[in-house]
């Protein structure tokens, strides 16, 4: 593959929209087969695959209102190589607009037709000489349309968003969840100190914060290296988690000594915070599906120094999990979803996410917490967690739940609930953080008390 950062980016936007992987997944792939030994080469790449995914809409607006072809009828490999050129155009100071106009004619010259170098080069060169004049949708005759193109949402989602928050909270909220986020860890107390890891963050990265609501988090800009090559997380004194990641763990509040069920664990972020809550006294159980994601679990617990998981590889809408019968004092359910509360994360979930898909996911999570709620001993809890803020995943999912499991009740904050989370416990006693107003994923959450007999 040509070390090239544009061609990097180009392949990654090509194989998301044909394959099944991550977009998280195809970026790592993808530059670990590419030879960019340049820091900013690679972080080039990495700013054009997630800028175009945040402005995709946008871009393609540009380039219907500039082309003489119809969009639907552009070949989608010379659609995404104009995507590319465009955002470096539109949204990159520091890129001349003829170097990104003449790298674009040149990758089209390999991939396509020369009627489609001359395309390339006909439409990137009107929007170097045009952008800026262009008229765009009208704010007071659609708000929504206005909204949806302007800062780049589905429209769907931004009618909805409206309807909930009203247009000014909406355009503040699609403004957070364009914006790039920070890196946010959590200081693994079972190897180092807070004050310890901060100093050496601070020759590692840039722009060290502490966290703003979890005693745990440090967030930084601008790592020297990948996170992952950094001296700091291969001494396993963080994980990478953003705070209101933290905050539903802490919400569980698990007690050294608890027999604890992380009952989609996937890759660990949540089972070792439980396990450093617990100060690595008792036991963690953690299940997933995913064989794959539990072997990287177990390397990544060892990393941790954790030594009180163990892993079971189970699926609970299986016919074979009701031969599970061991009882826990507390249960995280956290359950596949949208996510569409982390769309600043995982800009991709915008053009996948669907309202039938929102509909799927709320009729998985009902059925995977009534199965988890067997699991659950008299007094115990179930914490049920989404990374969404949409009411089909939210609030009906433990509407509909409450409603067949007469055994459960909310289980409220009390007195003594730390002043971090109260903030986001509403007057029903559901957990919820938002990009806004709180520059946070979107987390939701409820936890559900079993009823003693």
């Amino acid at each position: 593959m040509k070390s090239d950062p544009r061609q990097t980016a180009i392949t990654v936007l090509n194989s998301l929209e044909t394959g099944r992987n991550t977009l998280d997944d195809i970026v790592r792939t993808a530059l670990n087969r590419t030879a960019l030994p340049e820091k900013r080469d690679r972080a080039l790449a990495t700013t054009l695959v997630y800028g175009v995914l945040r402005q995709r809409m946008a871009l393609d607006w540009v380039i219907q209102r500039l082309s003489a072809t119809a969009f639907e009828k552009i070949d989608p490999v010379v659609r995404t190589i104009l995507r590319v050129g465009l955002y470096q155009i539109l949204y990159l100071d520091r890129i001349p607009a003829y170097a990104a106009v003449n790298a674009a004619v040149s990758f089209v010259k390999t991939t396509a037709s020369p009627h489609a170098a001359g395309f390339v080069n006909g439409v990137l060169r009107a929007a170097v000489r045009q952008h800026d004049r262009l008229a765009w949708p009208d704010r007071a005759t659609d708000p929504v349309v206005w909204l949806s193109i302007t800062r780049s949402f589905p429209e769907w989602m931004v009618r909805r968003w409206v309807d909930r928050y009203g247009l000014e909270n909406t355009v503040q909220y699609c403004d957070g969840a364009n914006r790039i986020p920070p890196i946010t860890v959590r200081v693994n107390t079972l190897k180092t100190g807070y004050a310890r890891l901060r100093e050496v963050l601070t020759g590692e990265a840039e722009r060290i914060e502490d966290g703003r609501y979890s005693p745990d988090a440090i967030s930084f800009y601008s790592p020297r290296g990948s996170v992952d090559e950094m001296e700091s997380f291969q001494n396993g004194w963080f994980q990478v988690q953003d705070e209101s990641a933290q905050l539903v763990c802490r919400w569980l509040n698990p007690q050294p000594g608890e027999r604890i069920l992380d009952a989609c664990a996937g890759l660990g972020g949540k089972t070792g915070y439980l396990a450093q809550l617990m100060k690595n006294r008792g036991r963690v159980t953690a299940a997933d599906v995913d064989a794959k994601k539990l072997q990287a679990l177990v390397m990544e617990m060892k990393r941790l120094g954790v030594s009180i998981v163990e892993t079971r590889r189970i699926n609970w809408l299986a016919e074979t999990a009701r031969e599970e019968s061991e009882k826990f004092d507390r249960v995280l359910a956290d359950c596949p979803c949208s996510g569409m509360g982390v769309l600043r994360r995982n800009p991709d979930i915008k053009w996948s996410a669907t309202p039938e898909r929102l509909r799927r996911h709320r009729r998985n999570q009902v059925r995977l917490l009534s199965a988890l709620a067997d699991h659950v001993r008299p007094g115990g809890r179930l914490l049920y967690v989404v990374c969404s803020t949409e009411p089909e995943e939210n609030e009906a999912v433990v509407e509909r739940f409450l409603n067949d499991r007469k055994d459960f009740h909310i289980d409220p904050a009390s007195a003594d609930t730390e002043v971090g989370l109260q903030q986001f416990i509403n007057d029903r006693s559901y957990f919820k953080t938002s990009v806004y107003p709180h520059d946070l994923d979107g987390f939701f959450g409820a936890r559900l008390k079993k009823k003693r007999s």
